[in-house]
């Protein structure tokens, strides 16, 4: 009997932390296809117009282009750069080691408004206009330490041996790292660039301080907000979604053919 209460309970549990995190999401999604006009809140009936319409809301879709911009390239800088510096901090040993490690986890531990403001104050001193290039030199500051984080840990894990056993094949320390050593860090350099990109394109804070006159996706819907969130919002949430969930399955079960495979051989 008390197995089965703690079995229920956990089920219970388990429904309403599912409800907790889902709700929202399915709101998004049905309400994209409301027959709504400039507020989005009753439901007025089911329509595709929005779908087929996504782009006549004024700026909407420019914004949507300018997140992913600024996702992209802000994640790539951040990525490039982030797992350089995680190698150096694990595999070297030099000056200042101890104080870089702990200078790269302020950005992760100041909060967004204060680091927002001060990046802002810095451009202004020195004379830089802000816009697309001011919000991705922020972004790309904000996430290298999320991507110097996931990729140190991976590096941390390796197993020296393996690029030990290239050298002792007269592998080139070229060699060795592309055909060996990055290979393995592969996969926490995917995680890292995928975490920067997703951290680059929902920021607002750090957006709104820098980007000017430049509108970004989650600085579109705060101002329209004002005036009434339009039903194509939803609309591209609903496509950013699926598209992830689609990321996900593909690469799931490409993971598991792959297992499938090496078992079979």
């Amino acid at each position: 009997m008390r197995r089965r209460t703690k079995g229920l309970g956990l089920w219970i549990y388990t429904f309403i932390a599912l409800a907790f995190l889902l709700i929202p999401i399915v709101y998004t999604f049905v309400f994209s296809f409301n027959d709504s006009g400039k507020l989005n809140i009753a439901w007025q009936g089911f329509t595709l117009e929005k779908w087929a319409t996504v782009c006549t809301v004024q700026g909407l879709c420019e914004a949507f282009g300018n997140s992913i911009l600024v996702g992209l390239t802000s994640t790539v800088l951040a990525t490039a750069l982030g797992t350089l510096i995680a190698i150096a901090l694990v595999r070297y040993r030099f000056k200042a080691r101890s104080a870089i490690s702990l200078l790269l986890f302020l950005p992760m531990a100041t909060p967004e408004v204060v680091l927002g403001a001060g990046l802002a104050a810095q451009f202004l001193t020195v004379g830089v206009e802000k816009g697309l290039g001011t919000i991705i030199l922020a972004h790309t500051m904000f996430c290298i330490s999320f991507v110097v984080v996931t990729v140190k840990a991976r590096v941390a894990s390796l197993d020296p041996a393996l690029e030990e056993a290239g050298r002792d094949l007269y592998g080139s320390p070229g060699q060795v790292f592309w055909r060996i050593t990055f290979p393995l860090l592969v996969p926490g350099i995917a995680a890292a660039a995928l975490l920067s990109f997703a951290l680059s394109f929902d920021d607002f804070i750090i957006t709104n301080f820098n980007s000017g006159a430049v509108d970004t996706f989650p600085k579109f819907i705060y101002i329209a907000a004002a005036r009434g969130i339009p039903a194509q919002v939803n609309v591209i949430a609903s496509a950013v979604f699926l598209l992830a969930i689609v990321l996900v399955v593909v690469a799931q079960v490409s993971r598991a053919a792959r297992a499938k495979r090496s078992s079979a051989s």
